[in-house]
C-alpha cells in the first residue's frame, strides 16, 4: 500500500466516523422536529432529511478522533443521541403549545369534538388548523436552514462526547415545559374572553328571562362567534408561534422568565 492510498483511507475513515456522529445527533433531532418529524411522514422520507442535513452539518461541525474501542463509540453514541433528543424535545414543545391552544379554544367555543380523529392524536378541529398552518408557516419560512444552525449552535452548548449536566437540563426542561403552557394560554386568549363574555351574558340573560331556553339560543352564537374569532385571530396567532419558534432556534438555552 502506498503513502497516499494509506493516506486517503485514513481521511476517508475520519469523515466516515465525522458523519456517524453528525447523523446520531441530527437523526434523534429529525424524529421529534416539527414538520420533518410528524409521524404522517414515511420513515424513508425522514431518512433522506436527516442524510440531507448530515451533509450539510458535516463540514463544519467540531472534528472528534476517532475512539479506539467500544466503551469509546458507546460514549458518542449515547451523547449524541441524548443531545439530538434534548434539542428536538424542546422543538417538540411548540408543537403541544398549538395542540394545547386548539383544544383550549374549542372547549370554550363548543367545538371541541369536531374532526376529532383527523391527525394520530386526537385533536379538535381548530387545533388541528392550527397546527397545519404553523407548519406551514415553519417550513415556509425557512425551519430547514434553522435547524441546521441550530444544530452548529449546539455543538458549542452540548460539545460532543460529553453528556449534559442533569441541573442543567432539569432546569431548562421545567422552563420549557412552562413556556409552551403560558405560550398555549396566550394564544387562546382570544377565545376564552369570548367564552367568558359569552357565559356572562347567557346568566344574566337566564336570569331575566328563566323561561327562555337560553342553551338553544345561545349555542349557535358562540359557534359562529368561535369561527369568526379564528378567522380574525388565526394569522396573528400563527405570527406570534412563529416568532417564539424562532426566538428558541437563535438561543435553545436561554431562561426566558
Amino acid at each position: 500500500m502506498t503513502p497516499a492510498l494509506a493516506q486517503l483511507l485514513d481521511i476517508a475513515q475520519l469523515a466516515l466516523w465525522q458523519g456517524f456522529a453528525v447523523f446520531l445527533r441530527v437523526g434523534a433531532l429529525v424524529s421529534l422536529m416539527p414538520a420533518f418529524g410528524e409521524r404522517t411522514v414515511p420513515a424513508r422520507i425522514k431518512l433522506l432529511v436527516v442524510m440531507a442535513f448530515t451533509l450539510i452539518i458535516m463540514p463544519a461541525a467540531p472534528m472528534l478522533s476517532i475512539p479506539l474501542d467500544m466503551a469509546g463509540v458507546s460514549l458518542i453514541v449515547m451523547t449524541e443521541s441524548l443531545s439530538g433528543l434534548l434539542i428536538g424535545i424542546g422543538l417538540r414543545m411548540f408543537v403541544l403549545a398549538l395542540q394545547t391552544a386548539g383544544s383550549i379554544a374549542a372547549q370554550s367555543t363548543s367545538l371541541s369534538q369536531i374532526l376529532g380523529g383527523a391527525v394520530a392524536d386526537p385533536l379538535p378541529a381548530m387545533g388541528y388548523i392550527l397546527i397545519i398552518g404553523g407548519l406551514a408557516l415553519a417550513a415556509m419560512t425557512g425551519l430547514h436552514v434553522k435547524a441546521a444552525a441550530l444544530v452548529l449552535l449546539s455543538y458549542e452548548l452540548l460539545p460532543m462526547g460529553q453528556f449534559p449536566r442533569g441541573d442543567i437540563v432539569s432546569q431548562w426542561g421545567v422552563g420549557q415545559v412552562r413556556r409552551a403552557f403560558g405560550l398555549a394560554f396566550t394564544l387562546a386568549a382570544p377565545f376564552v374572553i369570548l367564552s367568558v363574555v359569552y357565559n356572562l351574558t347567557l346568566g344574566a340573560i337566564n336570569k331575566a328571562m328563566p323561561q327562555l331556553m337560553v342553551a338553544f339560543v345561545g349555542a349557535p352564537v358562540i359557534t359562529a362567534g368561535g369561527l369568526f374569532i379564528l378567522l380574525l385571530a388565526a394569522p396573528l396567532i400563527l405570527e406570534l408561534w412563529n416568532a417564539a419558534l424562532d426566538h428558541y432556534l437563535a438561543a435553545p438555552f436561554e431562561a426566558r422568565r
